[in-house]
Parts: C-alpha cells; structure tokens; sequence
C-alpha cells in the first residue's frame, strides 16, 4: 500500500506538469484549430528566459516576467506569420510551426549553448516541505503543484463563467456572427494564441529547474502533450486534466513494474525457446514499455473514440 500511495503521488506531480504544458495547446488546437507544432518550443523558451532573468532579479519576478514575453512572442507569431499562412489550411499551418520549432532550437542553441545550463529550484523553496513512506517531497514540488491546480480553476472559470471565454468559443464556431457583433475576431485568435503560448511559458519556468533546461527538452515533451489533447478532447480542459493525470499515473505506475509478458507465461506452463525472435518480445518488462505506452493510448483510442474522453468533435 506505501509503495502504491508513493506511486500515486508521483504521477499526479508528473501528470500536473503534463497539464500545464497542455493546457496552452488545447487553447490553441482546439479552439483555433491551428497545429502548433512549435508549442514546446514556447516552453523551453520560458525555462531559458527564467534562467537568464533569474539571473539578474532572481525566480520569482521571473515567474512573471518570462511568461509574459513568450506570451508576447506568441501573439507576434500568429499576427505576422500564422494569420498569414493560414488561409491555406492545416497543411501550410503544420509545415510553419514545424519550422518555427527548428528556428528556435537553432536559436537557442546559438544563444545559450549544447549543454544543459544552470538554472535551479530557488532556494527559499529549496527544502523538504513532508514526509510521505520515508520519502522526502520537496516544497517546490508542491508549489508546481498548486500552481497547475490554480490555472485549471482559473482557466476553466474564464472559458465557461465569463463574457470573454463565450466570444473565444463562438470566434471558432461561427466567426462571422462573432464579427458582426463588433468583436475583432483576429485580435480574439491572436490573444488565445499568444495566451496558449504564454502558458507553455509558465510551464517552462516552473519545470526547466527539476527536469533540466537545455536544447532537447521540447524535443523530449513535445510529441506527448500532443497525445495529451487528443485523448482528452480537442478543445476540452476538462479532458486534458483527465488525460494527463492518466498518462502520469500510467507512465509512472509503469516504470515501477519489473514484470513482463514471459512471467506470465511461465506461470500458464509454457515457456519460449532462448533463440527464438519471440523471445525478445516477451522479455520486455513494463517498465521498459513505459515510453510507449501514452502513443498506445493514442492509438486505441483514435480507434475507439476519436473524438477523446470529452471531445465534442473527432480529431
């Protein structure tokens, strides 16, 4: 049971910082219906600007600061290159956010170097703030946490409680309703872009000190939050909660299990011959088959539901 609690724990820590990356993106894809593939890219933007900005006026004026730019940077995008390409479809969206990604890590790169730079927990957070089963959880951790819970509540209040989440809804839906209203429905697009972006941003700054800042983390996160939206809904918040919590449950639960599918063929009386191919499939453990795992999720569930957990329309 303490092996489970501890487990559980850590995915819900892992499954948040998952959200937080992903609620940026289901802004984006699913009410604008624009392929960001250049999303992590805002968020490794975000761990570097809080580096470079904590460096000068320390963490937590950077916490504010670096969103805020990459926020900026994100509108900047969508006025003067998406809004541009965009009357040719999804395809001409795709290949600019494809090379934007490129763009930036070469940028990056130039700017800051190959190797992972300095950037750490700040250290007023810097202390273990309980105990849990013998195991120490840093205070920092539960501040990212808290932090992931607070722009959910406050996500989903604008989208669903306010005036300004019912024009972004409807800019998508019926934009020309929306513009005859007297609402500017390309300024619309452009803030939900730059706001998607500028929470990506956030992400960055808050996980950039604990998994590391260099050139391959939006390469390393990138692809997933991808699975994240797609499982979850295009469009639904609610849905990307759920299906990061699940994938950070499952991925962490996963990587704790030494088991594979010959024990349990042992245990029914067969058995593979050592040289045989087959041999290789059935010794791999969970554990090892833990990366893969949210793409399988993917796949089953474009098969089953492909509109996502609580999507309203399919991908």
């Amino acid at each position: 049971m303490d092996v489970f609690l501890f487990t559980l724990f850590n995915g819900i820590l892992y499954g948040m910082l998952l959200f937080m990356l992903s609620s940026g993106l289901t802004l984006i894809f699913g009410m604008m219906g624009v392929l960001n593939f250049a999303h992590a890219s805002f968020y490794m933007l975000g761990a570097y600007f809080a580096y470079q900005i904590s460096e000068y006026v320390g963490f937590y004026p950077a916490l504010i600061i670096a969103p805020l730019i990459i926020a900026f940077l994100g509108a900047y995008v969508e006025r003067y290159g998406l809004r541009r390409v965009h009357k040719f479809g999804h395809v001409a969206e795709l290949l600019f956010t494809f090379g934007l990604f490129y763009i930036i890590e070469e940028i990056v790169q130039m700017v800051w170097g190959k190797v992972p730079v300095g950037y750490h927990i700040p250290p007023s957070m810097d202390f273990s703030l309980f105990n849990l089963m013998g195991t120490s959880y840093p205070a920092y951790q539960i501040f990212v946490l808290t932090v992931s819970v607070f722009i959910f509540a406050g996500l989903f209040a604008v989208l669903t409680k306010t005036r300004a989440g019912l024009i972004i809804k409807a800019a998508l839906t019926h934009p020309e309703t929306v513009s005859a209203l007297g609402h500017n429905v390309p300024k619309v697009f452009m803030m939900v872009f730059g706001l998607g972006c500028g929470l990506a941003g956030l992400a960055g700054v808050l996980a950039g000190n604990t998994l590391g800042t260099e050139p391959a983390m939006a390469f390393m996160l990138g692809p997933i939050v991808f699975v994240v939206i797609v499982v979850g809904g295009l469009g639904s918040l609610k849905g990307a909660l759920v299906a990061s919590l699940l994938i950070g449950v499952m991925q962490t639960f996963a990587v704790s299990m030494d088991y594979s599918l010959n024990s349990l063929i042992s245990l029914l009386g067969f058995s593979f011959d050592a040289e045989s191919l087959w041999r290789i499939f059935v010794d791999l453990t969970i554990s090892q088959l833990a990366p893969v795992l949210p793409y399988l999720l993917l796949v089953v569930m474009l098969i089953a539901r492909p509109r996502g957990l609580f999507g309203t329309r399919d991908v």
